[in-house]
């Protein structure tokens, strides 16, 4: 049967995938960043899956104002790097895994959580940057990718105790799939920031570390955290830090199993006006 060996938490900064391809990681500004995700690199080597599931948000590319799906799987088996209005990124085109992402799509709606199936979609930076800061550049990405959107941008979003209890019914979809599959389970978005008004350039450096450190140890009590804390603490983008939660509550310790051991933890700022935070768990 298929399983879940790990999950990844990172933020997803557009500026970071432009430092990328436009060859600055090098630079003083850019260095210390891309530094901290060097043994990520590695580990992703050494710990290669058979797919990836990547919870991200769409930031009006797939989806605008018209149509916002609170949930949206991609069932496809390809999807494009979007063009968010400077080009697409030079990036490969990400390869879905339909069998997969129809299996979980089937367990995760019988388990009362509404999905929208996506068939077809382009993935925007929410998606590629996480995997260009674990992979690289390479010529293909490592593996297949499972998007899965979740709407953060426009309100109502679902609640962080939702997107936890989503992820374990993730988890029982995955762990009843009847191939060998190793799966990775990711979480993106976040840290504090804000983009606009007053607090424009917000960054919370204690609360982005005290929310990791209840990720790791307490993370049903960090999914009973309320929306208005995460505004008044992190930003009004910080919200994207509920998906993470979706992807903690896909690890096997909260159904039972053993605590997951901590593979590289990093935090910096800035990237852009944002903090970047970082984090590898693998089920034990």
């Amino acid at each position: 049967m298929a399983k879940i060996t790990a999950s990844v938490f990172t933020s997803h900064v557009p500026a970071i995938g432009a430092a990328l391809d436009l060859g600055k990681t090098a630079e003083p500004y850019w260095q210390p960043l891309f530094k901290g995700y060097e043994p990520s690199q590695q580990w992703m080597q050494d710990n290669q899956p058979d797919v990836i599931f990547l919870v991200f948000n769409d930031h009006a590319t797939a989806f605008s104002l018209e149509m916002i799906p609170t949930f949206a799987i991609g069932t496809a088996a390809e999807y494009q790097p979007a063009d968010e209005g400077w080009g697409p990124r030079p990036v490969p085109k990400v390869m879905g895994h339909p069998d997969l992402a129809a299996h979980i799509a089937q367990s995760v709606i019988q388990d009362d959580f509404d999905l929208t199936i996506v068939n077809k979609m382009d993935v925007d930076h929410g998606l590629t940057v996480p995997l260009s800061l674990m992979c690289g550049q390479p010529q293909a990405w490592p593996c297949p990718v499972i998007p899965f959107a979740v709407n953060v941008v426009q309100y109502p979003i679902p609640s962080g105790m939702r997107c936890f209890k989503l992820g374990q019914a993730i988890r029982k979809a995955i762990e009843s799939y009847d191939q060998p599959l190793k799966v990775q389970i990711w979480g993106t978005g976040g840290m504090s920031h804000q983009l606009q008004g007053p607090r424009a350039g917000l960054i919370n450096k204690e609360f982005d570390n005290a929310f990791l450190d209840q990720l790791i140890a307490d993370p049903e009590g960090l999914a009973k955290k309320p929306h208005i804390d995460y505004i008044r603490e992190a930003g009004s983008e910080g919200i994207e830090l509920v998906m993470w939660l979706v992807a903690r509550g896909a690890m096997a310790d909260i159904n039972g199993g053993n605590k997951p051991q901590v593979k590289h933890r990093f935090y910096h700022v800035p990237a852009s006006n944002t903090a970047v935070g970082h984090l590898i768990l693998e089920n034990q």
